[in-house]
């Protein structure tokens, strides 16, 4: 009973760490995207 409790909760703790993790690099490249953005439009002002 007990090991079907600790399974349950190992599973629980690891999709959160991969909801955290994919949340995390879902944000990462929105501001990856918006500094590439940035660049390019700074690039074209500069021509």
């Amino acid at each position: 009973m007990s090991d079907k409790h600790t399974k349950n909760k190992a599973d629980k703790t690891a999709k959160t760490r991969e909801d955290r993790l994919k949340a995390a690099l879902k944000a990462n490249m929105a501001k990856r995207k918006a500094q590439a953005r940035a660049r390019a439009s700074d690039a074209k002002e500069k021509e």
